[in-house]
This record gives structure tokens, C-alpha cells and sequence, in this order.
């Protein structure tokens, strides 16, 4: 498999690409913003002949999903995400408003994602864990084959997402990184929603959120 990075918009939100050699490609969080974002990333599926087939979202927090719209128009996919995240998307024009930003209502999504349930595209499978506690409907990407895991904006690079916007709980995500998580495999490598990947060991042993806990 390959994972290629992306970082987008005015939050320097992470969109990942990831192909393993079918042809075919998932897009996870597809936070393009503007035009010159939609046509990097439309050049570089363009330039691997890769086929979209899948798109999906962690959570549905605008910096994550500002680029739905232009996955339904340029491929015709609509995002699989969490039905309890659904607020955060019904509201994100508002919120891209109190930032300054703006945005069109995303479309609405193509299904909802469950704890457990696996996604595919080519010769790939992703299993879905819940893991909320940044926002409700928080979910990560493992793929065990690979020994990877896109965890959105639960678990960085020594730290942990923000949890004071509407349906986060810090108790909540504390649970479902050392539940959901850190019961990966130390070298799990970890595909974070902002800033640099790391690993469920490194993470695990040098979080400050969890070493003197």
C-alpha cells in the first residue's frame, strides 16, 4: 500500500490518498478548500491513474470535510462517516462562518459507519473503530495487513485532540485512545488528522497525556 499526504485549507487539515496498486484509491478526510487545492489533488489522481472509489471521514469537523463537494462533483462519491457526527456536519457552514471561512453545506454523506465495520476498496480492507471523545462520532482507520491506523483528530503526534467543541469529553477520548488504540501493535503506524505520523508505541510511552497517568 502507499499513503500519500496532503496538507489543506486554512487549518492545515490532513487529506490522505491511499492505493495499493489495483488501480483504485480511498480519500480520507478530503479537506481541499480552493480551487488550487482541488486541482492538486485532481493532478495527482490524474498523474497515478488512480480510480477514487471510496471516500471517508474520521469526523466531520469542517476542516475535514471541506472537500466533499468536490469529490461529488469531480468522481461522484459521497463521504462515509459516523451517524453520530451528523451535527457537526449539519452545522459546519455555520462554523466555517465563525472562522471566516466559507463553505457550501456538505453533500450528505453515502452511509454511516458502524465499530467494527469493514470498508474496502481494490485489495485493501479498513476496519472502523469508534473512538469518540474529540467529537462524537470519531472514528479511525485500521489496517491490520499494513499495520496502519488513521486516527483523525483522536491521537497526534504527542498529543491528543481538542476536546472542548461540541460533543467532545476529555475523559471520553483519554478511554478510547487506551482501549482503542494503544491495544494496536507498538509499530502500528499512525496517519494523525494534522501534523506528522508517529507510532501506537511511541505514543503510548511518551504521550504526555498518558505517561504520568
Amino acid at each position: 500500500m502507499e499513503v500519500f499526504r496532503f496538507v489543506f485549507n486554512p487549518i492545515d487539515a490532513n487529506t490522505y490518498v491511499i492505493t495499493d496498486g489495483s488501480g483504485e484509491c480511498a480519500v480520507i478526510d478530503c479537506g481541499c478548500y480552493d480551487p488550487g487545492e482541488f486541482d492538486e489533488l485532481n493532478s495527482f489522481i490524474l498523474e497515478k491513474k488512480l480510480k477514487p472509489v471510496l471516500l471517508l471521514n474520521t469526523h466531520c469537523h469542517l476542516d475535514h470535510i471541506f472537500g466533499d463537494i468536490f469529490m461529488l462533483g469531480s468522481y461522484n462519491l459521497r463521504a462515509f462517516c459516523h451517524m453520530d457526527d451528523i451535527p457537526n456536519r449539519k452545522y459546519a457552514r455555520t462554523h466555517a462562518e465563525f472562522f471566516g471561512l466559507k463553505m457550501k453545506d456538505p453533500p450528505e454523506p453515502q452511509g454511516f459507519l458502524s465499530d467494527g465495520q469493514i470498508v474496502s476498496f481494490g485489495e485493501t480492507e479498513l476496519k472502523v473503530i469508534h473512538v469518540p471523545g474529540h467529537s462524537a462520532g470519531s472514528v479511525a482507520f485500521h489496517c491490520e495487513k499494513e499495520g496502519i491506523v488513521f486516527t483523525g483528530d483522536t491521537l497526534f503526534s504527542g498529543s491528543i485532540g481538542r476536546t472542548d467543541l461540541p460533543g467532545g469529553n476529555f475523559e471520553t477520548i483519554i478511554n478510547s485512545i487506551r482501549t482503542r488504540l494503544f491495544t494496536l501493535p507498538g509499530n502500528t503506524i499512525v496517519y494523525p488528522g494534522h501534523m506528522e505520523d508517529t507510532s501506537v508505541g511511541r505514543e503510548r510511552d511518551t504521550n504526555p497525556f498518558f505517561i504520568a497517568n
